[in-house]
């Protein structure tokens, strides 16, 4: 009889070429993709570089997009955006994305097809556990590690425990994915699943689009996760359907497989969730903000977590034939140009301009204090991004809730953080 295995171990059974892997055991993996920004990826490039060897593992599965700071904030921005370019054409690097044709990493790999089910992805950015929407392994990685797996094409990996999350029902209205993960961070804290997998299942995600599930997979970081992941279906099967440039697996774990916990959730009992100061399981429902009365200076949608295109659309549907508060700015970042464009034809752009928004070429931008809307001291900020810590999106003394883009679209007309349904 095989071994019982998760999806996540057969991932890395067959990434190793083993016939099975066990919890904990420390393997050597063939990756399918690795992958930098600008920040991160100028550190892996010097490190390969010492290695010395003339070119990468494989020319197709070394992806660099510069994300972060660009379009370039200054002079130390540009030279890494120039290094990371430099590089690609030395290499002759395959997927190659430059201002215009880039977008914020974790939406621009699934968009254009480059990461696939059953891969196994290391990135030098944290929020690489994304991929895991596609029923993938995929996670962060330090740029010393990457470094070395741009040369060799394996790395070392230790394998995780695997917690199962059963999320059953269905989304109350003006509910979503952000509210669930953030749910689940508040309710088993930020070191919760500490070098484990969260595995997420149920029938809630029979109706759960893309977009939804890259936003739940996006955040598991935060629960101090080493993955997130979601058994491939149908939904993600049309997803891949003549997008996906490599020829997906899909694996599905074993009834009988192990898991170090099982988590149950009822999706139809939880509330829009914002998260306070200064930790994404610093959890609160609507109401709680809504008596707290929280004046806010600044609004943030967009980001790797929350800026693909239902998103935005879920900004639109809130700021239709209404305007952003006076005393509020209200910045929105889509996550790729295919994004824009798509937000643009469907009339979001007009309906975001018109309430006073200001739209953003795709950046991660204010999210980890970059630019395009950097807080000063004493400013609050309401976004849609994946962590809130002391100083993330600028001044020491700023403060930044975490929320839906629906929480967030509210809270630009009201002024204060607060629900749709006060509109």
């Amino acid at each position: 009889m095989p071994k019982p295995m998760t999806i996540t171990e057969k991932i890395f059974a067959l990434h190793a070429s083993k016939d099975y892997v066990e919890p904990d055991e420390l393997i050597e993996a063939k990756v399918d993709i690795t992958l930098a920004n600008d920040i991160t990826g100028p550190i892996a490039i010097e490190v390969f570089e010492e290695i010395g060897l003339d070119s990468v593992f494989d020319k197709s599965r070394v992806v660099l997009v510069p994300d972060h700071f660009t379009p370039n904030k200054d002079i130390k921005s540009a030279l890494q955006a120039k290094i990371l370019r430099e590089f690609a054409k030395k290499q002759n690097l395959v997927h190659k994305f430059e201002v215009g044709t880039m977008g914020i990493e974790h939406a621009l790999l699934p968009e254009k097809g480059i990461v696939t089910a059953g891969d196994l992805i290391i990135g030098a950015d944290s929020h690489t556990c994304t991929y895991g929407a596609l029923g993938a392994f995929s996670t962060g990685v330090g740029s010393t590690d990457l470094g070395c797996a741009m040369a060799s094409g394996s790395t070392w990996i230790k394998v995780p425990r695997t917690i199962k999350v059963v999320v059953e029902g269905e989304f109350q209205k003006y509910v979503t994915s952000k509210d669930l993960i953030l749910y689940l961070i508040g309710k088993i804290g930020v070191d919760g699943a500490l070098y484990k997998t969260l595995e997420f299942c149920g029938s809630t995600f029979k109706t759960m689009s893309m977009d939804q599930r890259f936003t739940l997979c996006n955040m598991a970081i935060e629960a101090g996760a080493k993955n997130g992941i979601i058994e491939p279906d149908e939904i993600t099967m049309e997803y891949l359907k003549n997008r996906s440039i490599r020829t997906p697996l899909y694996l599905k774990s074993d009834k009988d497989a192990n898991y170090e916990q099982v988590i149950e959730i009822d999706a139809s009992k939880i509330e829009p969730i914002v998260a306070y100061p200064h930790l994404p399981g610093n959890t609160h429902t609507i109401n709680e903000a809504i008596k707290d009365d929280i004046k806010i200076n600044q609004v943030v949608i967009g980001s790797c977590t929350n800026g693909r295109l239902e998103d935005i659309k879920m900004a639109a549907e809130i700021l239709k034939g209404r305007k952003v508060h006076p005393d509020v700015r209200l910045i929105v970042f889509p996550a790729t140009q295919e994004i824009v464009l798509k937000s643009i034809e469907l009339g979001y752009y007009q309906t975001l301009i018109e309430a006073n928004a200001a739209v953003s070429t795709p950046t991660c931008g204010p999210c980890l204090g970059g630019h395009c809307g950097v807080l000063a001291q004493g400013e609050v900020c309401i976004s849609t991004t994946n962590r809130n810590f002391i100083g993330r999106m600028g001044h020491t003394d700023s403060k930044i809730y975490l929320a839906s883009p629906y929480t967030a679209a509210a809270s630009a007309v009201l002024g204060r953080i607060g629900s749709v349904e006060e509109l």
